[in-house]
């Protein structure tokens, strides 16, 4: 069984960078260079690990705040359990309010004022630091991979994995490879044979909606492509015309407000599909709020990614995780997968029983070569560094569907909602 290819994911979630742009300029290496930085944090002090959050970013304050939300409580919850091998995890977090040069001062602060032995559950919208956690050997365990650092740098480990050689250039010749499977279940699984991607007329919305097309063709699709204004986008026109068109899914490359507004302009002129498709960042227990004024859309509403449905409370790992969250106000695909993002760090740590907690033994646990599941969190992560791009892929992928009464719902199970699927390229 082989591990779901991130670049889908990494593709969807550059749709984040329409609602605002990070600015500023990268601080000079110089500044970065590791001095006398201790590898190993040992006796009966804390184990410090660092999270860096782009909390108060251009895209909105709870954007990118649900992996820390997650890490946190797992980390809070093992330090009531005794900690790492009787000392405690003491986090340092770090918001670098969304640009490149806020990212590099958190960097400089968690890494050489702060020390901490690693980086955890990342989330950034712009990843300029990771040259320099690279050069300094700082694993970053379970990072969401917004941009392409995860698939272009050693020592950083994405929550989604990575095939890519990872030799400071991206991907293979600056290429990023998905696989079709979503394309494939839905063909499979539900008929659907007719599929609508609605985009905005902007660069990025573009480039993701040709992305999501070229996917559908090569699964045999009838694809109805449908861009709107993004300062004045005429939603209810699209939704008419997916109508028409008869499509049978409905994809997008819009933000959550558009999304919101093209469910309710679905609703209004009577458009049924069999579903309409949103990804792990949508993944939220705030649909009825998102989506009040559409119930026909809301309930049609499907999100595919590469973890464990958070509603799943009958699995033990999810149980755990939603009764350390408990407190929180909504619930996320995203927090899930930040606490399984800690608890991967915490293996990681209990391995240098005999080393000490250092840097290098980290960053040897993730370099083990084995898959990884957080406990059965996550479809089984995997890391190689494969000198050509693979043809296909064996990819798996969990499923929810979204229903009033029930919340999300998981559509078979992860592991066994499994497709060999072509392997697409596509520049990030």
């Amino acid at each position: 069984m082989s591990r779901r290819a991130p670049a889908a994911e990494c593709a969807a979630l550059v749709l984040l960078l329409l609602l605002g742009t990070a600015c500023g300029s990268r601080l000079p290496e110089s500044d970065f260079e590791n001095r006398s930085t201790p590898t190993q944090q040992g006796g009966t002090s804390p184990i410090r690990v660092g999270i860096i959050t782009s909390a108060t970013s251009p895209v909105g304050g709870s954007t990118f705040t649900g992996p820390r939300d997650g890490a946190k409580a797992y980390f809070e919850r093992l330090d009531t359990r005794g900690g790492i091998g009787g000392r405690p995890v003491e986090v340092r977090l770090c918001d670098d309010g969304g640009s490149g040069v806020g990212n590099n001062e958190c960097v400089h602060r968690l890494l050489d004022e702060d020390k901490v032995v690693a980086l955890v559950a990342t989330t950034s919208l712009d990843y300029a630091g990771a040259p320099r956690v690279s050069h300094a050997r700082v694993p970053d365990i379970g990072g969401q991979p917004i941009g392409p650092a995860y698939d272009t740098y050693p020592h950083l480990y994405g929550i989604y994995g990575s095939l890519a050689p990872r030799n400071g250039r991206t991907g293979w010749d600056g290429k990023l490879y998905g696989g079709t499977e979503v394309y494939r279940y839905f063909k499979r699984a539900q008929g659907a044979r007719t599929a609508a991607v609605v985009s905005y007329n902007q660069s990025a919305s573009a480039a993701y909606a040709r992305l999501v097309t070229q996917g559908l063709k090569a699964e045999g699709y009838k694809v109805v492509t449908e861009q709107v204004d993004f300062a004045l986008p005429n939603f209810r026109a699209a939704a008419a015309d997916v109508k028409e068109q008869g499509a049978d899914l409905v994809f997008d490359a819009l933000d959550t407000h558009g999304n919101a507004q093209l469910c309710k302009a679905m609703d209004d002129i009577g458009a049924k599909v069999i579903a309409k498709v949103t990804n792990v960042q949508n993944w939220a227990s705030t649909v009825p709020e998102d989506y009040k004024d559409s119930p026909r859309c809301r309930n049609a509403l499907w999100a595919t990614g590469s973890s464990r449905n958070f509603e799943d409370t009958g699995d033990p790992a999810v149980r755990e995780f939603r009764d350390a969250t408990k407190g929180l106000s909504a619930h996320s695909q995203w927090q899930l997968e930040g606490w399984a993002a800690a608890k991967w760090f915490t293996d990681a740590a209990k391995s240098c029983a005999r080393t000490g907690v250092t840097r290098a033994c980290v960053d040897d646990f993730m370099n083990r070569g084995e898959p990884y599941t957080a406990g059965g969190l996550l479809v089984p992560v995997t890391y190689e560094r494969l000198p050509e791009p693979p043809k296909t892929r064996r990819t798996c992928l969990s499923v929810a569907r979204w229903e009033d009464d029930e919340g999300w719902v998981s559509q078979g199970d992860m592991n066994t909602t499994c497709f060999e699927v072509p392997q697409l390229s596509y520049r990030p």
